[in-house]
């Protein structure tokens, strides 16, 4: 390292203090080494001292740290005696630079460690030291030192200055704390200490960016239920909980691995260096097992699982955007699966990922451009086959996708807050159709026969939605009679409060309310009696083997006594064989759906089926065509 050039040498002792101001000035951490050698070569050559150094603490390490050296040694040893120092040695000079608070001239008898030191570490033998300490805010946190190959006396304005100068060095190393400390705090987590989202995308990103050959894994960890744990014990046991799962997934996981946390209970792994399948795998195991150690916690010992989403992806052929998603949905295929499962993104993944990309960029174009179609799907007395209504069901045939089956744009469409406008886009359309129907059928067709169209869980707490529903009956001519509007058992449940307003609303209009796919909730005879519900619609599952499984037989006679004794009305899905309607019609249901009678038709269809209602003729597959 040569010695850096300077304008003009200092004349004085306030020339070379305001020389070392201007150099430190704005210094960080990248250009400390560079600005502190080029400080000490000017104190070198103006003090005539043989050798500068400054050090650092180390409070954490309890240690003094070599910062930089004037002139630099030629030949460093590895390891370098001279770079770390514990205080905890038996050189008095070590031992007291903890807690140092004026300067130490010190002579080589009086210091035989550091002249040890200096001998193995330069060659050269010790004269005389003289340490400034470095003290800011009370304490004391490097020194500044000068050695001398012969005597060496200061003098008093020496020594203010070399204070002065030390103080320029501690106020540099704060400001470059302080730094330090807002960095880890942009990168970092708060509750758990983890590298956070931004730090993740970076070191993501440069794993790309390096492009090298072979695999490399990603980890989505998300902790099963812990919601439930949230409610039971509160969120500050929730924090204390995440707190020692990441102190868990620490070890669990090898050094050079990253673990981060992305918020709530989300966290991350990102394997370091090549890394397979079976490799991942394996790791992923291994956390699982780590976790589900319990946890005591509220003086109770708590256990949770985790649900693990793996992408193993080449960096030179993925984007950072993909691998992030492939994991996560990865994960969240883990989480479907009922929790405490290891899944890998596959290549069948990734392309149903990309159709589910494509319908969300697409669907809310689709919804307002009229590229949506709607089907129905007939709903027939099972004594006489008469119709007495349809279903309607919303399709799509995407442009290039082709068909897109309707439980993905439908379940796109409550993740992206579109299912509302979906819903009411469908109402409009099914409620228009009715219209239609009735204006161009022969008087007295349409009496009895309803449409039922299917709402989601956020028009049902949608503080709009009864005067969306009256205000399409009313536009389109309608009274609340003509109308059917199906909710899950699980939306109807999991917001009494808004979802009993929203109902009781409806049915002021005279609509008539279903619980669909009935049986595979959560609802109880109290919240069955508390809602105005007039019809259970029994799920399909239970529908299919009726006549041949022994244990649907059951519970298709359990529900339909349910709804005698609430005084409610039946209506059966996924009827396909005679033996199933026949089981029906012995059990007490009087009205169905499914395949046996007709799929789901388009409209002129159904207009000229519905013409048989007027002369009593079954609802066939063979006569709707």
């Amino acid at each position: 390292m040569d010695q850096p050039d300077h304008d003009r040498e200092p004349a004085n002792l306030d020339e070379l203090v305001t020389s070392v101001a201007t150099t430190l000035m704005g210094i960080d951490s990248a250009g400390l080494r560079e600005a502190s050698g080029c400080v000490l070569s000017r104190l070198v050559q103006y003090f005539g001292v043989d050798l500068s150094f400054l050090r650092f603490h180390d409070d954490r390490e309890r240690a003094t740290v070599l910062v930089a050296e004037w002139p630099p040694r030629p030949d460093i040893p590895d390891p370098d005696p001279l770079g770390v120092i514990p205080f905890a040695t038996a050189d008095p000079i070590f031992a007291a630079s903890e807690h140092q608070t004026e300067i130490m001239v010190i002579r080589p008898a009086e210091s035989p460690d550091y002249q040890e030191r200096v001998r193995n570490g330069s060659g050269v033998e010790l004269t005389s030291l003289a340490v400034v300490p470095l003290r800011l805010d009370g304490r004391t946190t490097g020194g500044l030192g000068f050695i001398k190959y012969g005597d060496r006396g200061w003098e008093d304005d020496e020594l203010r200055a070399l204070k002065t100068i030390a103080l320029l060095f501690a106020q540099m190393q704060g400001r470059m704390a302080a730094e330090e400390r807002l960095r880890h705090i942009a990168h970092h987590d708060e509750l758990t200490g983890l590298p956070n989202r931004r730090a993740l995308m970076e070191h993501l990103t440069g794993v790309l960016a390096a492009a090298e050959t072979g695999t490399r894994a990603l980890l989505f960890i998300d902790v099963d239920r812990l919601k439930a744990m949230n409610d039971f014990l509160g969120h500050e046991a929730g924090d204390r909980f995440i707190v020692e799962i990441a102190e868990r997934l620490r070890a669990a996981v090898d050094p050079s691995d990253v673990v981060a946390r992305l918020g709530g209970d989300e966290l991350v792994v990102s394997v370091g260096g090549t890394c397979d399948e079976s490799r991942a795998v394996a790791l992923a195991e291994r956390i699982q097992r780590a976790i589900a150690q319990p946890i005591q916690l509220g003086g109770q010992s708590l256990g949770r699982t985790v649900s693990v989403g793996i992408a193993v992806m080449e960096p030179a052929s993925v984007s950072l955007a993909q691998w992030l998603r492939s994991a996560d949905h990865a994960v969240l295929v883990a989480k479907k699966r009922g929790g405490n499962n290891v899944v890998v993104f596959t290549a069948e993944m990734e392309k149903r990922e990309q159709v589910r990309v494509a319908v969300e960029m697409n669907l809310l174009t689709a919804i307002r451009d009229g590229s949506l179609t709607v089907a129905y799907q007939p709903i027939v007395d099972l004594r006489t086959r008469i119709p007495v209504g349809v279903e309607t069901l919303v399709r799509w045939n995407h442009p290039t996708l082709g068909p897109v089956a309707p439980e993905l744009f439908v379940g796109v469409a409550e993740a992206t807050n579109l299912a509302g406008e979906l819903g009411d886009w469908v109402l409009g359309e099914a409620c228009r159709q009715f219209a239609t129907w009735r204006a161009e059928l022969p008087a007295g067709v349409m009496d009895g026969f309803a449409i039922s169209v299917n709402i989601s869980p956020v028009q049902l707490i949608a503080i709009d939605f009864v005067s969306t529903v009256a205000n399409t009956l009313e536009r389109y001519g309608l009274s609340g009679r003509d109308l059917i509007l199906e909710v899950t058992e699980h939306a109807v449940v999991s917001d009494d409060a808004a979802a009993r307003t929203t109902l009781h609303g409806l049915r002021a209009l005279g609509v008539a309310i279903a619980i669909d796919d009935f049986g595979t909730g959560y609802s109880s005879l109290a919240q069955l009696k508390a809602f105005p519900v007039n019809t259970l619609k029994i799920d399909r599952g239970f529908v299919l083997d009726l006549g041949h499984s022994l244990d649907d037989h059951a519970i298709v006679r359990s529900i339909i006594k349910l709804a005698e004794s609430f005084g409610l009305d039946l209506i059966a899905e996924g009827v396909e064989s005679e033996e199933a309607a026949a089981t029906l019609v012995e059990l007490g249901c009087r009205v169905a759906q499914g395949y046996l009678f007709s799929r789901p038709l388009p409209a002129e269809k159904v207009a000229a089926a519905l013409l048989s209602r007027s002369s009593g003729t079954a609802w066939t597959r063979r006569a709707t065509g």
